[in-house]
This record gives structure tokens, sequence and C-alpha cells, in this order.
């Protein structure tokens, strides 16, 4: 039975998946790494360590299952590239999407190319720095132009880990459309400012999502995709399975409302919301709106169990508890200070939880004023778009707490979790294969799961 072999690198976790030809997972294994440090002294994934991992990793599984695999993928989280030289080196660390860029690298782009609203509207790309990936080339050019000149390629991150085995440099749309500040949605083409630049020059030839190379590898040829963004991956399984539209909420370090139903226009307030195109396979848009929630969550609950003297990841054994529920609803307050996210409403000056007479209360507190931010960001997506079912994915499709509350806010809608959360894995599995699925595939195979509304 042909396997194949999928690299899931998250910005927390970086996992790898046996899929069998039915996409039944056959192994998986999880690893987390510190972080390294770049030249600036600003937190980096550690890309030496993830790039002998997969190659310890594809000879552990090859030695095991390797007379059955018989394809690679990756998909991998976005904004994020690697640059390299002819020779193939990399140049550079892989700089953190949080790493702050030069208020004056900033003001000399919006300067030559118009203001970041209409860079925005332009590129459906929020304003976000170097979460727009292409203004790290900007960057590059201008602050080390050292380092720009013996730039050979540089690879969105995904595309790069493909690199790693087939030599052959590739983009993709979904890597493309993932707020780079890239692409300009009106023209289906590069923006101006890409070319005006002379940057495309060193952006690889874009390719098909489903395209591979096939490759010997350990003796036996294999075919290696070209990598997919993680965020897209994660919708694929649903746009193959589910006939009406729909809303994923893919979850994990970030949340991500997608809605592939969305035609309306960007405007500058949703743009201020970090609402946002990405892209599908094909190069269609998706409306996204994005929450740093999995981030803000952590740091939160790495708190709350520290003040109330509880053990490490306690949060995770917290239930849903309706009558604590009523009782923060009924106190209708906002107590948490919160780093990742700004949210609309004003913020206490200062931690208001402590006094909160049990870390469960506290808990469903701290959620109950993430879920409301998760509320806007799907009102977002959703627009004018008729959606009635949503699916919740990742990480949070677990925590009943957050999607108890979910449930008791649409009422109207249908909401859907999976009890094995698929993640973006599946995904970059599918786009490789020739396989086909029945519609009822999530459903039986992956534990669709219906949630009651209270």
């Amino acid at each position: 039975m042909p396997y194949s072999l999928i690299f899931d690198i998250g910005k927390t976790n970086k996992k790898a998946f046996l899929f069998d030809e039915n996409y039944q997972e056959v192994y998986k294994t999880i690893i987390y790494f510190e972080e390294d440090k770049d030249g600036d002294g600003f937190p980096c994934d550690n890309l030496s360590a993830i790039e002998e991992w997969i190659n310890e990793t594809i000879e552990h599984v090859f030695n095991k299952y390797g007379d059955d695999i018989n394809a690679i993928n990756f998909s991998a989280y976005g904004a994020s590239f690697v640059h390299v030289d002819k020779n193939g080196k990399t140049l550079v660390p892989l700089y953190n999407y949080l790493k702050p860029l030069p208020i004056d690298i900033l003001q000399s782009f919006y300067e030559k190319y118009g203001n970041k609203y209409k860079i925005a509207r332009e590129t459906a790309s929020p304003p976000l720095a170097m979460l727009n990936a292409g203004l790290q080339l900007y960057w590059l050019k201008y602050a080390h132009p050292e380092v720009f000149k013996n730039i050979k390629w540089s690879l969105h991150f995904s595309q790069y880990l493909s690199y790693l085995l087939t030599g052959i440099p590739f983009s993709d749309y979904t890597s493309i459309g993932c707020h780079t500040a890239l692409w300009d949605f009106s023209k289906n083409d590069y923006h101006d400012w890409v070319y005006k630049e002379k940057i495309g020059q060193i952006l690889p030839p874009i390719a098909p999502t489903n395209s591979s190379i096939s490759k010997v590898i350990l003796g036996k040829k294999i075919k290696i995709g070209i990598g997919i963004h993680d965020s897209s991956s994660a919708l694929l399984p649903y746009l193959r399975t589910e006939e009406k539209p729909f809303l994923l909420i893919s979850t994990g370090t970030w949340s991500i409302s997608l809605n592939p139903f969305n035609k309306e226009l960007l405007t500058d307030g949703a743009l201020e919301k970090d609402c946002l195109n990405y892209m599908q396979i094909d190069g269609n848009p998706v409306k996204a709106a994005r929450l740093f929630l999995g981030e803000e969550y952590e740091f939160q609950a790495k708190k709350l169990e520290l003040f109330y003297e509880k053990e490490k990841s306690a949060h995770r054994s917290i239930q849903f508890d309706e009558t604590i529920f009523r009782q923060v609803l009924n106190a209708n307050r906002h107590c948490f200070v919160l780093k990742y996210i700004t949210p609309h409403w004003r913020l206490p000056k200062s931690d208001q939880w402590q006094d909160i007479n049990s870390f469960e209360m506290a808990y469903h507190q701290l959620v109950w004023e993430l879920v409301q931010l998760q509320i806007e960001a799907i009102k977002l997506a959703i627009g004018k778009s008729s959606i009635k079912k949503i699916y919740i994915d990742g990480g949070f499709a677990d925590n009943e707490v957050y999607v108890k509350m979910l449930a008791s806010h649409f009422k109207e809608m249908k909401l859907r979790t999976t009890q094995s959360p698929l993640g973006s894995a599946l995904g970059a599995a599918m786009v490789i294969s020739e396989n086909t699925v029945r519609k009822d595939f999530l459903e039986k195979n992956y534990g669709l799961k219906k949630v009651s509304h209270l």
C-alpha cells in the first residue's frame, strides 16, 4: 500500500505523519525545538535543527516503511523566507515574522509606493511589517545590501523545505497569498513594486501547488511535492468533501477564520481588524480573519497556573461548566491585559482576574474574553456570505470550554469539530495524491462531531 510522508512545520511544534492511500494515519511524531537567535539577538526558528530532524525522520521512516513510501510533501507556516545563494547555501537565519522592521525602511517603502492602506487593499495584506513577508526582501535590499546581492533565490518556507530534497526552486500561490504584500489581487500578478525593485528576479517560478518532482531518496524513486502554506492546506480537505458553503476556523498558534465563499472587496476597516485574503491552490482568494489566539492563550494560561499554584498544563484538563459560564456572563467584565491581541474594547490598566476565587472560574473568564475576539473574527470572515456551517480544526477543537462558548453565540449555525484535529498535514497529503475522497470521508475517518448548543 503506498504511503505519503508529510512534514507539518508549525511555529511551535514540528510534526511528521505517514498516511496510507486512504489518508489514514500510519505513523506520527512530534518534536519541539528551542528557538535560536538571529544576528540582532531576536528569537528565530532553529533552521539547521529542523533540517537535521527532517533528514533523520526520513531515514527512520524509510528504514521501517521504505518499500511502501511513494511521496513526500511539506506544509509550513507562512510569512517567512529562506534566502539561498547560488550554491544553495542559506545566507541569513530564518527571520521571525514578529521581528520589528525599522521605521525608516517602512516609511521609505510607503513613500515610494503609496500609503499603507492603498498597498494593503491592492495586496489584500494588512500592514503588518515583517508579517508582510515581501517587506523582508525590501528591508534586506536596503539595510543589508551585501546579503541581498548574494541572494539567488528567496524561497517561501514550505517551498524551501521541498528544495532541500529536490534542489529545484519554486513558489506557489498559497505561500504568495499569505499576507506577503507581494501579490496584486486585481491584476492576478505580482504587485508593481516587486518589479520596480527588481525583486521578482529572486522569486522562483510559480508552479501549481499539486506539482511534484521525482527524486531518488535512499535508493527509492519518490514523488516530492513543492510544499503548501499550512492554513491553505488545512482548508483543502473540507473543500474536497463539503458541497455547501462553510467557514473553517483553523486553530493553533494563530486562529484563522477561512471563508472561500466570501467575494467582497476588503475595506480599510476590515484590514485594520486583520482581515485579509489568502489564496487557494488555484490562485482563487479566500477571505480570512486572523487572531494570535494560541499565543495569547498559552501566555495567559501559564500566568493563571502560577497564580493559583497549579501544575504545568493544568488548564488542559478543565471541562466546560455551564454554571460558571453563566456567572462569567452575568459579571460582564474584562479582566485580562492581553499581550498579543488588541481588542476593540478598552483593556483594564492592569490584570483584574486575581480577585476571582477559583482557577476554574478565572480560566472560563479568560477563554470567554478570547472567544469574544474569535466571534468578531468569524463575523468579519463571513461578511455577507451565506454560511450555515462552521468547522473547528486544530488545537482548539479539543478545548471544550472554547467550543461550547463559541456554540453559545452561533446558535443558528451547525458547528462541527474533528476528534482528531487534521491540522494542515492531511491537505498536504491530498494535494499531491490522485486519490479522490467521498463526501462522508471526514465524518467516517476523522470523527466529525456535532457541537450541541446550550
